[in-house]
């Protein structure tokens, strides 16, 4: 009985040190009510703030510099589902622009500034590299992708739950049988 409320308590406290870093992160930049993201030429928002009137979520604006209002963007209707909607503009020239979102209700979900920078062009070079001059390099394994500090802590941490429980066990078997 003693044994199975120190597993418990454990299992507990596992627990709140896997979600403390989730709550230690605190609301994301989307404190504005809306998201904006860049791939390329493609301006994309995201919200959750809008609920659906007469079939229709809202509409987004991508407004330029010299464009004041709104109604001078150019307009995307809103798409998706009670929990998320977005909406998305192509062929966007690089430059800095305003991403103003208007729900269906008329109140507006927020509005952020993105920056479309213009694409990198591949460079060609026609140079030969000489060949090593060292060999092969050995080493532990072929780390060919460097984890970041959160995966290296849950693997640790895994490990650590493992040499516990592996640690635990064996005690345990080590006793003799009781009623």
């Amino acid at each position: 009985m003693h044994n199975s409320r120190l597993l418990l308590r454990s299992g507990l406290i596992l627990a709140a040190a896997a979600a403390l870093p989730a709550a230690l992160a605190g609301p994301s930049a989307a404190a504005s009510g809306i998201s904006v993201s860049t791939t390329g030429s493609t301006v994309s928002v995201v919200t959750s703030a809008c609920t659906q009137i007469n079939g229709s979520w809202g509409t987004a604006a991508l407004l330029t510099s010299r464009q004041a209002n709104f109604a001078q963007g150019r307009q995307v209707a809103l798409s998706g589902t009670s929990v998320s909607q977005s909406a998305a503009w192509s062929s966007v020239s690089p430059g800095t622009y305003t991403v103003v979102v208007v729900c269906s209700s008329g109140s507006t979900a927020g509005s952020q500034s993105v920056i479309v920078s213009s694409p990198a062009r591949p460079t060609i070079s026609a140079t030969s590299s000489p060949a090593p001059s060292r060999g092969v390099m050995g080493g532990l394994g072929g780390a060919t992708r460097d984890y970041g500090p959160l995966t290296l802590g849950l693997g640790g941490a895994l490990v650590g739950a493992g040499l516990v429980a592996t640690g635990w066990f064996l005690r345990r078997r080590s006793r003799p049988y009781r009623l």
